[in-house]
């Protein structure tokens, strides 16, 4: 099978992005993780599809994990996808909305930076100070949120000297977050409005430069603990900062953005085994 690609970069997240408006690709698990991968592939975290709409929407997200199972969004994707659908528009829109496994996702382009600010699904499932017991044989305090994809979060300091695929993992894995699992981040604290992350991605099963729903949720869990305003900053893994808004009312997170940058890096075509 030949395929025609785009290769996409928000942040060091990067992603394979394919037009199927046509509903002409129908791709398998393995044929997703070959895609990914970065020996014999073409290298990424995650695949993503546009598709018609089902409902007024400009579009429709399919997202794809690097191992081939699809998630119900990526924040970092969805600012590429946002993107990549306006370029499919010569690049005539100023905002759009997509629909996603998560619900539906607003879009805008401030600035001529371009970053792209995208508006995602109010968070759910709120959990604060779970005592876990994880890889390092220690039990430490995890606080979890849904911002999108479910995520969970261990603040503390020197997040560099953390082994993060261990430790991630046992997050992930973890029966409290069963049976699906969840996105494990570590978090440190720069200053009130700032923060510093890493984060271990369910479906890469490893440390990943950067997670859009993972910033969302450590800058809203830091809200939660301190009292923090909006906007958050959160550096990434990558050396990015990108910005967290949102607004609070009577308890409960709304209005949750994400703004940052969305690359083009390349476009290809290669040969999928069947």
């Amino acid at each position: 099978m030949s395929l025609t690609f785009t290769k996409m970069n928000g942040a060091g997240n990067d992603f394979v992005v394919l037009d199927n408006r046509d509903g002409s690709r129908s791709l398998s698990h393995a044929q997703i993780a070959h895609l990914c991968d970065r020996h014999r592939g073409v290298g990424a975290d995650g695949l993503m599809l546009v598709e018609p709409p089902e409902n007024v929407a400009t579009a429709r997200m399919r997202y794809y994990n690097a191992d081939g199972g699809e998630a119900e969004m990526c924040g970092n994707g969805a600012r590429c996808f946002a993107k990549f659908v306006n370029r499919l528009h010569d690049d005539a829109l100023t905002d759009l909305c997509f629909e996603t496994v998560a619900g539906v996702i607003g879009a805008t382009f401030p600035g001529s930076n371009g970053d792209v600010c995208v508006q995602l699904s109010d968070p759910f499932d709120l959990k604060l100070g779970q005592e876990l017991a994880l890889a390092d044989g220690l039990n430490h305090q995890v606080h979890s949120f849904n911002t999108g994809v479910p995520h969970a979060v261990v603040f503390g300091n020197a997040i560099d000297a953390i082994d993060i695929v261990p430790q991630g993992a046992s997050i992930r894995h973890h029966e409290a977050f069963a049976p699906k699992g969840t996105n494990a981040n570590f978090a440190e604290v720069l200053d009130p409005q700032s923060l510093r992350i890493r984060t271990y991605e369910r479906g890469v099963e490893d440390e990943t430069l950067a997670c859009g729903t993972g910033m969302a949720a450590c800058a809203l869990l830091h809200a939660e603990l301190t009292g923090a305003t909006s906007p958050i900053s959160v550096k990434v893994a990558g050396g990015d900062t990108l910005s967290i808004g949102f607004t609070k009312d009577s308890g409960a997170y709304q209005n949750v953005t994400l703004t940052g940058p969305a690359d083009f890096v390349f476009e290809g075509t290669l040969t999928l085994p069947v």
